[in-house]
């Protein structure tokens, strides 16, 4: 009689465990494959976007693509006037829209057409004003595992990668610029009570030369490698950011400043 207990309590378990290790397996599958929908839905988005932007090899080609990145800044503002521009990166896939509003918080978890997206947006602090010379526009974007989003700004890591993309640009809806890589570097957001530390995300205007040259200089002591290159008083910056997760609340960093 007890061994037809034990052995009917034995069934009972294994079946409530294959009946936890099936849920477990439609979970994960759900997850995986709700991920790699997202991941579609996003690139498909983008790719809409960029595949417009073909040059026309009968012109000059390089003034051409540069308009048209103009021209799709001025398209996308009568869509949504969050839009300021356009920033990219060439062989890499930062190719996107920039986006701004006043809360910070909005385009991380939204596209470019407003919608809800885990993706969020490429979007400039609120801080910041992209036609202010004397500024430094800080930039934001998730690192995403596919590969999307700000994701290849952690490859500035490496110094060699740098020197085969060192160049950033930026179209806004009168022209496009060029801004030339400075500073990689590594570093996290603080806490409040946090002493004495480099609060990079801090530094929007330059009021004076003093304080332009505070955060090169500050920069330049965390550089992950010298790239030869500084920027002085009077040159605009533009600083992107993302996600590194070697240390808690780490952050990736590029310094580039625009090319006169």
């Amino acid at each position: 009689m007890k061994k037809e207990k034990t052995s009917k309590l034995n069934k009972k378990v294994k079946i409530i465990l294959a009946v936890i290790f099936s849920i477990c397996l439609i979970l994960a599958f759900s997850y995986l494959v709700y991920n790699f929908y997202n991941s579609s839905k996003n690139k498909g988005l983008y790719d809409e976007l960029q595949q417009d932007i073909i040059p026309d090899e009968t012109t000059n080609e390089l003034a051409q693509v540069n308009n048209q990145f103009v021209d799709k800044v001025k398209e996308l503002q009568q869509e949504n006037a969050d839009v300021k521009g356009w920033v990219r990166i060439d062989d890499t896939k930062i190719n996107y829209p920039l986006l701004q509003t006043d809360n910070n918080d909005y385009y991380l978890t939204h596209n470019y057409k407003k919608e809800k997206s885990s993706y969020g947006s490429i979007f400039i602090n609120s801080n910041c004003n992209l036609k202010n010379e004397n500024s430094n526009i800080i930039i934001y974007g998730h690192d995403m595992q596919d590969g999307q989003m700000f994701k290849d700004l952690l490859q500035y890591k490496d110094k060699t990668f740098y020197e085969q993309h060192p160049i950033i640009k930026i179209a806004t809806d009168e022209s496009e610029e060029e801004y030339e890589i400075i500073i990689a570097f590594k570093s996290r957001i603080f806490y409040q009570d946090e002493k004495n530390v480099f609060r990079f995300y801090r530094y929007f205007d330059f009021e004076n030369e003093s304080k332009y040259n505070e955060y090169i200089n500050n920069c330049k002591k965390i550089q992950l490698y010298d790239t030869g290159k500084t920027a002085t008083y009077g040159e605009q910056l533009i600083t992107l950011v993302t996600c590194e997760y070697s240390q808690e609340n780490g952050r990736m960093v590029v310094v580039a400043k625009k090319i006169q």
